[in-house]
């Protein structure tokens, strides 16, 4: 254990998964403290947070709300500072004192932040799936060239870590691994008819069954299309060919995914549906803390089940399989225009139905280029959502459009 407390920086920290990891550090004031914490708009929120937490730092995008969040914290005797900003976002995630940087901002707008830690030689929890299904080969060496240390997040990426061999942990080849099994609760509508599905609500779709997530992930998982982006980013961070790749419907969620070896064995981790458990492990690793997480109950579960995944239910899924087999800017491009489509579906303006849909339509028209620059890679996400809201406010989704 370092001799001072670590300094962490929780970017997204008013999300499910910035709060999950505030929870895991109170846990162990001896070895972490709080170094900067960021949020999207929720002021009061983050307000709390820096009072009980008491950062050097606090982030927003606006400098509207920053100085109303500087004026209560210093009402309240609390000496953060509050920045504004992209840049401020970046320095944050960046600074000489931050040890380690949970980077859990939802969509596109964390890949800036998450890339800003890597090349600062950052231990990187990355929670932001979209900054290696975006950006890919670009990010992975930065983490390369600036010996940065990368610990995924989500739950199956950190259980097929958790199972590689110590080697391919560190960052080497995996050896003797034939396949990568990841797994997916199926959603709230895995059971639901087909037929169905396209009229469903944003609050139907967003009751998962398993997990306590936040409305664009929730929405994501009832599409699938949570599990495709988390296809594309196990191709980038374990370096398996996607045709080794598999996604496991189990309903149970309690085994969070699988790594397949030549000899015919199977490494499985297993553990209750709570964000925690991986948190608290890269956090620690290569070391375990408690996480707070209740111990797994093999007895009460009582059976596991699988089954493969429907392509005529979950078609977000095929988009992804189709994205990652083109390379390039698609997977970028498939992910602007999935965040325009659930953000248009929670707000009423498009169907269920119409998300695949739109993602489809705008996968098609915008073109595809090689992802060997960052500029590249924003200039396909803005085409992208141009693309998308244009569809969106043209009505030509037939069917997908309230």
């Amino acid at each position: 254990m370092s001799a001072r407390p670590l300094a962490v920086t929780v970017l997204g920290a008013t999300g499910s998964i910035g709060l999950s990891t505030l929870d895991v550090l109170a846990r162990h004031p001896d070895r972490y403290r709080v170094h900067a914490l960021s949020a999207h708009r929720n002021v009061d929120a983050l307000a709390g947070l820096c009072e009980r937490h008491r950062p050097e730092y606090a982030v927003l995008p606006e400098s509207s709300a920053a100085s109303r969040l500087q004026a209560r914290l210093h009402a309240a005797g609390c000496r953060t500072e509050v920045l504004a900003g992209a840049e401020a976002l970046a320095a944050v995630a960046a600074a000489p004192e931050t040890d380690a940087v949970m980077a859990a901002i939802v969509g596109a707008a964390g890949l800036l932040p998450a890339l800003a830690a890597a090349r600062a030689g950052k231990r990187v929890l990355l929670a932001n799936k979209e900054a290696l299904v975006m950006s890919g080969a670009l990010f992975m060496e930065a983490v390369r060239a600036h010996g940065a240390q990368l610990l995924p997040i989500d739950s199956e990426h950190n259980a097929i870590f958790q199972c590689l061999p110590p080697a391919a942990q560190a960052g080497g080849r995996p050896e003797g691994v034939t396949r990568l099994l990841l797994t997916a609760s199926g959603g709230p509508f895995r059971d639901t008819p087909v037929d169905e599905i396209p009229h469903k609500t944003p609050a139907e779709a967003c009751a998962h069954p398993n997990w306590s997530m936040g409305r664009k992930i929730s929405v994501d998982s009832a599409t699938m299309m949570n599990k495709g982006l988390e296809l594309i980013e196990a191709f980038w961070l374990f370096g398996l060919p996607r045709e080794r790749i598999e996604v496991v419907i189990h309903p149970q969620s309690v085994i969070h995914s699988m790594v397949e070896y030549a000899d015919g064995s199977v490494l499985a981790q297993l553990g209750n549906p709570d964000m925690r458990t991986p948190i608290a492990h890269a956090l620690a690793w290569p070391e375990r803390i408690a996480s707070g997480v209740a111990p797994l109950d093999l007895f009460r579960i009582g059976r596991l089940d699988f089954r493969a995944p429907d392509l005529l239910r979950y078609p977000c899924l095929g988009l992804a399989q189709a994205a990652l087999a083109a390379g390039g800017t698609a997977p970028a491009i498939l992910n602007a225009a999935n965040e325009v489509a659930v953000a248009a579906f929670l707000d009423g303006r498009l169907g269920f139905g119409g998300i695949a849909q739109l993602n489809a339509a705008v996968l098609d028209a915008v073109p595809a280029a090689a992802a060997d620059t960052l500029d590249a890679v924003l200039a396909a996400d803005a085409a992208a959502r141009r693309a998308a809201e244009a569809r969106i406010d043209g009505d030509k989704l037939a069917g997908g459009v309230r």
